[in-house]
């Protein structure tokens, strides 16, 4: 299944990935620009941060509390912030969009 993902600088990257991993290992294992992953992924920390293109975020859905409060802390969350740890990839998300904002 692909992931199509926006870095910080514009650069478009399809990224492979199987069900059943995270966005941010899949960013992860891809190097991608602006996913760090502090704390590998135990939604503690915030630094994998993305924005899910509007026409996905239904079926992504809406972040959990944990996951919430620590969007609270981004200087550039958006209706649509995710942290990327807390998105597990099943084939209804193929073709998921999103993109990585830049930090400020």
């Amino acid at each position: 299944m692909d992931v199509l993902l926006t870095e910080p600088d514009g650069r478009r990257l399809v990224l492979r990935a199987k069900p059943g991993e995270t966005l941010m290992r899949v960013a992860t294992r891809n190097a991608v620009n602006g996913i760090d992953a502090e704390c590998g992924g135990s939604c503690a920390c915030a630094t994998c941060h993305i924005i899910v293109d509007d026409d996905w975020f239904v079926k992504v859905g809406e972040p959990g509390e944990v996951e919430d409060a620590l969007l609270d802390m981004v200087p550039d969350r958006r209706s649509t912030s995710r942290l990327s740890c807390q998105l597990r990839l099943d084939p209804s998300l193929d073709g998921l969009i999103v993109r990585v904002p830049e930090r400020r």
